[in-house]
This record gives C-alpha cells, structure tokens and sequence, in this order.
C-alpha cells in the first residue's frame, strides 16, 4: 500500500471534487428526488470503470468495482439529499433552488465518496470487492437506508461489513472521532388527539375543555425524563407543537399535541412510549376529554459494532494522526438512518471534522457555520481526509 499522504496529496491535488461538491450544493435535492444527482453520480463512476446499478431504493446508486481473486466485501456509504429549506447564504455556489438547501452537508458526503471511488480505480490496489454506496432520503424520516435494504441492498451486493461517515462543524478540519457501542439516538415521533366538547367562552361551565387537558399532558410529560427515567441514561422527550382553537370566544372541540423522543436503549423507548399513554389517558379522564396517541418509531439507535469500531479506529489514526482522533466521543441524540445498515451488516459510523470556523460568505458577518442552518456551508477542505480514510478502510479491510 502506498503511504497515506500519496492518498492525501493526490486526491487534493485533483480539483474535481471541489468543483463536484459546489455543484451539488448549488443544485440540491431533497429525499427520493435526487434524480440529477444520481445521475451525475452514476455517470461519474462508469467512466472510471466501476459496474453501476441504478435506482435502488428509489433513487439510490451503488458502484461494484472488484480485483483479484480476494473474497471480501465492503460497502462505503454516503447519503446524498438535501433539506427542505432556504439558503441565506450569497456565494457563487449558493442555492440555485427555492426551499432547497444542502443544509448538512451531503454534498461533501457525495463528492468524498466519488474521490474515493476515483482514487480506488485510478490508484489503489486491493484484493476483493468493494461497494460504494449512496443512498438517498436520509433527512426528514424517509429512511432512504431502510428503502435500499427492502429493495435488496446486501443481497445484491453483500458486503461483510459497511462504513459511513459525516461531517461535524463541533471538530477541527484534520481530525475525526467515533465511540463504540450506542452512538445517536433513535429517532421518534407522537402525537395526542384530545377530543372534548366545545362551547361559548363565556360558558366554560359547558364544556369540556381539550386545551385545558392539553396543558396538564404538556406539563406532565415534563416528569418522564426526570421522575421515570434513570439518570445515567440518555433520552429526549420533547414537545414541540400544540394546536387547537380558531377564535378567542369559543371553546373548541378538540385540540393535539406532538413532539419527539430520543433514546440510546430500546427499554427505556418502551418505557416513554408507555408514560406518554398513561400520562394522556389520565389527564383525558381527569377533565372528561378522550386521548389518542399515535407514536411512531422512525429510526432505530445507531449503534457501532465493537470490533468494527476498533478497526476504525486504527485506520482514523493512521490518516488523521494519533492525536487527532477521539474513540470516545459523547453519545448523541440526534439520528441517523445507517442506523438500519448497522443493524443489518456489521460496520462503524465516525465522525469528520468539518469545522464550526465563520461564514465563508462575504455578504454576512462572522457566525457559525453549523449543520441545519441557513448559513452552513460543508468545508471543501475536508475532501481529501474523508476520501483517504475511505481509500484505506478498504484496502485494509480486503487485506486482513
């Protein structure tokens, strides 16, 4: 294998990517729509030799390069959507789409994953097979993975074990991190329909009033994480609408409530789904409402397998540096929909350092360039260090 820095110096010096990358921000598209991307994506990878298969999951694409007569499989994912939202930012490359944003940096995903794919064909040796992945629809709950996998992702192209990686504005650009076991929480959402009995503002007497009973469930849902909830064990549960009433003299007929919970641990899932359905069927009863919960659970716990993760680790250290690698960052609560190829294939999620840095946009002050946020921009400077991770993940995961 060569060293790592030909992987780095040959993949900077190559100003596709760059340009790769500024094209997909400047052209997004939002989950199961990724139609130009993917076709760009799937162009590229054909003109450097890879088989290419076309719309899994959807719109999802996978190139399959093989050499030598090696029996093993990997699979490197990126995601490829965009979020539904508008861009403030006024640089060259900036938005071209209305209410269309690569807001979380999908964009460098894709263009690391095509360096990757360009150096293994043009540079690398390796003994095996490898899968590159890009998945859609990972924003938004749409669960583009879960999509690929019913469309049969690992039965068309088996992998023994499948990677990923995302950008991180909370890292310096040159460093990476990663932790072992539960990483990102599940994803999940409920709503309450409380059903009362309406009346005249003046006649409270004559109702049974479902804003009342909804007040008394926001607050009480308040005591899941502190009253129910072991303290030593991450979870969310968080109310974040409330609707009901059309004019202020009348009582109304029905009211809801939604929100969000996230844990690490299936029981403790279990345990808040069931409170939340106690707490609602209390209160309803308590003001002589009724209460339907719907609770839907999106996207499991990402979890990195152990042995997987350790090997990771070792690859992160060899590209980035001992010293900037962290194995044991602290779990998060957001989501992730590998969550649903790390259930399937064992693998490892790690983290890039993007850099929170400032504005690169010359029509706006300093600010923090974090991921869902209008101002957000993926660093192109990260290109080359999340393309060579990928370049020797594979080549000494073939190798072992």
């Amino acid at each position: 294998m060569p060293p790592v820095h030909d992987i780095l110096d040959t993949i900077a010096a190559n100003p596709a990517f760059r340009a790769i990358r500024r094209d997909l921000h400047a052209n997004p598209e939002i989950g199961f729509e990724e139609h130009r991307t993917a076709s760009m994506v799937a162009r590229e990878l054909a003109a450097w030799g890879w088989e290419v298969s076309t719309g899994i999951g959807g719109t999802g694409v996978v190139g399959t390069l093989t050499r030598g007569a090696g029996s093993g499989r990997i699979g490197l994912r990126a995601d490829m959507d965009a979020l539904a939202m508008p861009e403030a930012n006024h640089f060259a490359h900036r938005s071209q789409r209305d209410n269309r944003m690569h807001a979380c940096g999908h964009d460098g995903h894709t263009a690391i994953l095509l360096a990757t794919a360009w150096y293994l064909a043009h540079h690398a040796q390796f003994d095996g097979t490898i899968h590159c992945i890009f998945q859609p629809a990972e924003e938004g709950g749409q669960a583009g993975a879960r999509a690929m996998i019913e469309d049969g992702l690992f039965q068309r192209f088996p992998c023994d074990a499948v990677f990923a990686l995302h950008n991180w504005p909370d890292l310096p650009v040159g460093s990476m991190g990663v932790r072992a076991g539960p990483f990102m929480g599940s994803s999940n959402r409920f709503r309450i329909d409380i059903a009362g009995k309406g009346a005249h503002a003046s006649q409270p007497e004559l109702s049974a009033d479902p804003l009342v009973c909804a007040g008394h469930i926001l607050t009480a849902l308040q005591t899941v994480i502190s009253r129910n909830r072991a303290p030593d064990e991450p979870a969310v549960l968080s109310v974040t609408q409330i609707h009901g009433g059309d004019a202020v003299n009348v009582i109304p007929q029905e009211a809801w409530l939604g929100g969000s919970v996230r844990t690490h641990r299936d029981d403790t899932l279990d345990m808040i789904e069931r409170r939340i359905g106690e707490i609602a069927d209390g209160a309803a009863a308590t003001f002589g409402c009724t209460a339907t919960l719907k609770f839907e659970r999106c996207y499991p716990s990402l979890v990195n397998d152990i042995e997987q993760t350790r090997f990771a680790v070792e690859v992160m250290r060899e590209v980035a540096g001992p010293d900037r690698v962290s194995d044991n960052l602290a779990r998060l609560m957001g989501s992730e929909d590998f969550s649903f190829m790390l259930a399937e294939r064992p693998g490892c999620y790690v983290l890039l350092g993007n850099g929170a840095g400032v504005h690169r946009d010359a029509g706006h002050g300093p600010g923090p360039c974090r991921l869902h946020n209008p101002s957000y921009d993926f660093n192109d400077d990260a290109i080359p260090l999340g393309a060579a991770y990928f370049v020797r993940l594979a080549q000494r995961f073939l190798a072992q």
